[in-house]
């Protein structure tokens, strides 16, 4: 590990009174605040001015609240009077892998020098700031010294997932946890202007104290990512930069024991925060903080960043209405045959389509006695060297989207969680016959083993045609809404993190009924007598020796062209086009 001193950074406020210091300021950043700690300084924020209040937006699975902060003038602390105040709504949320802890020291200082110093206030003249500074309270009270070998600091902290092992930033999608339920129903209060997301890297050396990402490519809105390119990178990073931080790219190495080989984009699928909130027509930041830097250096910059950041949203927020009100109608307009086909998957392209100067250190490789293999070493020497950048994408799975999707009412979890992520829907008002276009299923593969807790499923989609009948109830999703990516995302079996993908759909494999042998012999028999063509392909199948001397195989070729065989292997979910539905009240 090689410690390096950057440009003095300011501090996040020259002057604060001693009993304001925040619990990093006071260990001189070698240690971080447990929950209860947080929350006492939380409360102690609010009740001593009017510009902050504090509250929860649920408990975790052993009760724990997760506390929220908003920081706002004029009173405008809920979402009706921000949006008549014309303020830029923004959310910062830390601790979602609540070992990498910046994210709540940085914001627990800017929060006191709105409230207390003053020298932050100016930050509500356009914005209402909401700020989660743990959200997963649960594995942060995993607390100790053992949680984070990639991290420099603090000496103690929380644990990377929550207490049922389950890492909440793979599970915007699935929304399997409370802290997940809690958090989608906050955005769908609030539906934030735009969000942050404090992280801390592992990874390589270089020289970096803090590094960023955003949706960058056709996963993203055109508007956002425009509004992204123009204020964010061009504005908001230099002037980090000329607060004494260096910035990067999330730097994501193409081999990590040889740095020189390039960069790859970071592509985050909707199980990443910062892969949904796009989903949600809204531009996502995920700052990075380098685990290898001092513990100072990361909470200070990430302060600077979301100071910089929040300034630039205020200044800037006709702009960004702007750009998210193109989005949202962007996202209403999908749908139907006459549509665009909608990324669902993105591929990195293997060529590099531009370079990156890295600020790195000089490497060197010594052997191991440990692992035996031979071992990178870092600096101390400082090395700035041109590499690689694999910055291109592809689209490597599309779909057109339909006019509407139709979930048959008895799919109460795939419902749930429609509902869960504010997506607009309706129920037919009578059982429906009607034509609709879907999927079967050719060579599922289940994992070996679970991954967040669920043994998730791939296979080959055919798309069919049919006329099917939907039973009364069932709930029908119209595509033109601002939730359409969600939707598709959710009901399209081929995106990485649908429904299908997470598992909600196994049970259309699995056959119920079976055949005894007697009821087969019967059945064969009488096709053999009745049906040439089965009668031939059978004596021609005859002809191989494994099938020929495998009884069960022989009955069961009879069972599979009878009308005894289920269906198995069918998607339920019917994507329509162009049809006027009978529907019911709408639903959220």
């Amino acid at each position: 590990m090689v410690l390096l001193l950057l440009a003095a950074p300011k501090t996040a406020s020259q002057k604060v009174p001693a009993e304001w210091r925040t619990h990093a300021e006071i260990s001189d950043y070698r240690s971080t605040p447990r929950h209860a700690e947080t929350l006492e300084y939380s409360r102690r924020l609010a009740n001593h001015s009017p510009l902050v209040t504090y509250g929860s937006i649920g408990k975790s699975p052993e009760g724990r609240e997760i506390p929220l902060l908003i920081a706002a003038a004029d009173g405008n602390f809920d979402p009706d009077s921000a949006r008549k105040a014309g303020k830029a709504v923004v959310l910062v949320q830390a601790g979602i892998h609540s070992g990498e802890s910046d994210g709540k020291d940085a914001g627990l200082a800017l929060f006191r020098d709105i409230a207390v110093t003053g020298s932050a206030r100016g930050l509500l003249r356009n914005t209402v700031i909401l700020f989660i500074p743990i959200y997963n309270v649960d594995g942060h009270e995993m607390f100790g010294k053992f949680n984070r070998i990639n991290q420099n600091g603090p000496e103690e902290s929380g644990f990377r997932a929550n207490s049922a092992n389950q890492n909440l930033n793979r599970d915007y999608m699935k929304a399997d946890n409370p802290e997940t339920r809690a958090w989608l129903g906050l955005w769908n209060e609030w539906k934030p202007d735009f969000f942050i997301d404090c992280h801390v890297t592992d990874g390589a050396d270089y020289r970096y104290n803090i590094t960023w990402e955003y949706a960058r490519h056709e996963e993203a809105p055109e508007s956002l990512k425009a509004w992204m390119a123009e204020h964010f990178e061009s504005k908001v990073v230099p002037e980090v930069e000329q607060r004494g931080h260096l910035l990067s790219p999330y730097l994501q190495f193409a081999d990590r024991s040889d740095p020189t080989k390039g960069i790859f984009t970071f592509i985050a699928t909707p199980r990443f925060a910062t892969g949904y909130t796009p989903l949600r027509n809204r531009a996502g930041l995920l700052i990075e903080a380098h685990s290898l830097k001092a513990y100072k250096p990361r909470v200070l910059g990430t302060y600077d960043l979301l100071k910089e950041m929040i300034e630039e949203i205020g200044l800037e927020k006709a702009s960004l209405f702007k750009a998210n009100s193109a989005a949202d109608e962007a996202a209403a307009a999908r749908g139907g045959k006459n549509s665009a086909p909608f990324p669902l998957a993105l591929s990195i392209v293997r060529e590099p389509n531009k370079s990156f100067d890295l600020k790195g250190l000089a490497i060197s490789y010594s052997d191991s006695a440990a692992s035996g293999a031979k071992r990178i070493v870092y600096g101390p020497e400082l090395k700035d060297v041109t590499i690689p950048w694999f910055d291109g994408t592809t689209v490597s799975k599309s779909v057109v989207a339909p006019d509407f999707y139709i979930v048959p009412p008895q799919w109460l979890d795939v419902i749930d969680r429609l509902q869960a992520h504010g997506v607009a829907f309706s129920r037919l008002e009578n059982e429906t016959r009607i034509e609709v276009e879907s999927y079967t299923f050719k060579d599922p593969k289940w994992a070996t083993s679970p991954f967040e807790g669920r043994i998730t499923l791939r296979a080959e989609a055919v798309p069919v045609k049919e006329f099917r009948v939907f039973p009364k109830g069932s709930v029908v999703v119209p595509v033109a809404q601002e939730a359409s990516a969600v939707a598709i995302h959710l009901l399209e079996p081929d995106a990485p993190d649908s429904l299908f993908y997470w598992g909600f759909f196994n049970a259309i494999f699995e056959s119920k009924e079976y055949a005894e042998t007697y009821a087969l012999e019967e059945l064969a028999e009488k096709m053999l007598a009745n049906d040439p063509t089965v009668k031939r392909e059978f004596e021609e199948m005859l002809k191989d020796e494994s099938f020929a001397n495998d009884p069960r195989r022989r009955l069961a070729y009879f069972y599979e062209r009878s009308g005894y065989k289920e269906r198995t292997g069918v998607y339920p979910v019917g994507r329509v086009f162009g049809t006027q539905i009978a529907i019911s009240g709408r639903n959220r």
